[in-house]
């Protein structure tokens, strides 16, 4: 990949960043939230909801690097990688992005003591569902038809594997 498109690719990532999970994960809870601790917000709760906020961010930062620089590509499905990613958070999971969202999401649940960002998580979550099942999978299929039904095979869905897929 020359650098100019990997410059264009990291461009393309952050700017959907930004659109994507940033919207998502980030101003829709502040708009249910305000940021502020519900009540019955616990310190063990509020700082196990942190550590999985912080676990999921740096999960998501890395799969948007990875699109970019190994895929050549970003997760926008307007400008999709030209090789399957199959490494990094995704030799563990097959939807990285979309369980560090909802994780992100669900973290600050526990973090605020917040029931609607529950309900909004698990929304948000079944929203994936669909869209992974009845558009992703069918378009990684048609256009990896030798690459992703070995890794589909191979890598869960939803639930990480304990140890990396290695192809």
């Amino acid at each position: 990949m020359s650098e100019m498109n990997r410059n264009e690719a990291l461009i393309g990532s952050a700017a959907f960043f930004v659109v994507a999970p940033f919207m998502v994960a980030g101003v829709i809870p502040w708009m249910i939230t305000h940021w502020r601790f519900g009540e019955g917000a616990s310190a063990g709760v509020s700082i196990a909801g942190g550590v999985i906020i912080a676990l999921a961010a740096a999960v998501l930062i890395e799969c948007f690097v990875r699109f970019a620089l190994k895929g050549a590509g970003t997760p926008a499905p307007l400008a999709p990688t030209k090789t399957l990613v199959v490494s990094g958070a995704y030799a563990f999971v097959r939807n990285p992005m979309y369980v560090a969202v909802t994780s992100l999401i669900f973290g600050q649940a526990l973090l605020f003591a917040s029931a609607a960002l529950i309900a909004y998580a698990i929304t948000i979550a079944f929203a994936f569902m669909v869209f992974v099942i009845y558009f992703e999978e069918p378009r990684l299929t048609h256009d990896f038809p030798d690459e992703y039904p070995v890794y589909s095979a191979n890598v869960p869905r939803w639930r990480p594997r304990f140890t990396p897929w290695r192809p």
